[in-house]
């Protein structure tokens, strides 16, 4: 300490020399002051806060959140869960998103639709059209779903090697009840031989909250051959690819041998024209 209260001091750190001067404290109007450097400083000058291990942990706020999310996540699983336990019939039918999937033993195809706004008339119920949509994506997506969906629309792998396609004879759909807009339908779909070179398939349209049957539909199907447009029996190839699938079971519209006549002006009682 020299004569004007000067303190110098030696640090070593680190094999390097660092001095640092201070000035002893003043009094200045009653209170203390210090001059560092040549800076004045007040002693009841707020300083950053000492470094503790509780502000070395991470953030509060973030560990809390996920620790909340997890509880949540645990909660849904155990009510999911507890639902089950008491709903084993309703998780048996869900579809939700609505891919479809085998049922009854891998021979029944059954997969669920919502009828939307677009797909009904004025009158609010679902237009033919839409019914018709419902069956032809049943009966694709069951041959998806069963691995026999070869390059082709609904051929088999062995029936596209053969340039063979899948062409229907007939059918017959009965409508009961059109569903509403909101509606929630469920389609079942199968398949079963229909004579030497046919297969039939049958749908069942239910509505999924009652179970009430909306529509049943029955068609008969043939294979076709693309280049020469003439119809083919069935290979052994095909029938070793399909017939595990078949139903032993009537089908579910009895055959109407009835056959449509043709439209003729000349013999019409009315005709209209520009219906569009």
């Amino acid at each position: 300490v020299d004569v004007r209260g000067i303190k110098t001091k030696s640090v070593n750190s680190g094999g390097m020399q660092v001095k640092a001067n201070v000035q002893a404290p003043t009094e200045v109007n009653g209170s203390r002051s210090r001059i560092t450097n040549g800076f004045k400083t007040d002693d009841y000058s707020t300083s950053p806060a000492p470094r503790t291990f509780i502000n070395q942990l991470p953030d509060w706020s973030m560990l809390l959140a996920a620790i909340t999310t997890i509880f949540l996540a645990a909660e849904k699983q155990w009510m999911m869960l507890e639902w089950k336990t008491k709903r084993p019939d309703m998780i048996a039918d869900m579809d939700p998103f609505g891919l479809g999937r085998i049922v009854q033993d891998g021979l029944v195809f059954r997969q669920n639709f919502s009828i939307r706004s677009y797909e009904i008339g004025a009158d609010r119920t679902a237009s033919i059209e839409t019914l018709m949509n419902h069956l032809q994506e049943t009966a694709l997506n069951h041959v998806k779903s069963a691995g026999l969906l070869g390059d082709g629309f609904g051929s088999t792998p062995e029936m596209c090697k053969k340039n063979l396609f899948w062409v229907v004879t007939k059918m017959q759909v009965i409508v009961d009840r059109y569903p509403t807009w909101g509606d929630v339908v469920q389609v079942d779909t199968w398949v079963a031989p229909n004579g030497k070179n046919g297969m039939r398939r049958d749908w069942l349209l239910r509505d999924y909250k009652t179970g009430e049957i909306l529509t049943r539909a029955s068609s008969n199907w043939v294979m076709m051959n693309k280049e020469t447009r003439r119809l083919s029996k069935i290979p052994d190839e095909v029938r070793g690819e399909i017939e595990h699938y078949f139903v032993d079971a009537p089908p579910v519209v009895e055959d109407d041998s009835r056959k449509l006549s043709k439209l003729d002006e000349s013999t019409a009682d009315y005709v209209r024209d520009g219906l569009i």
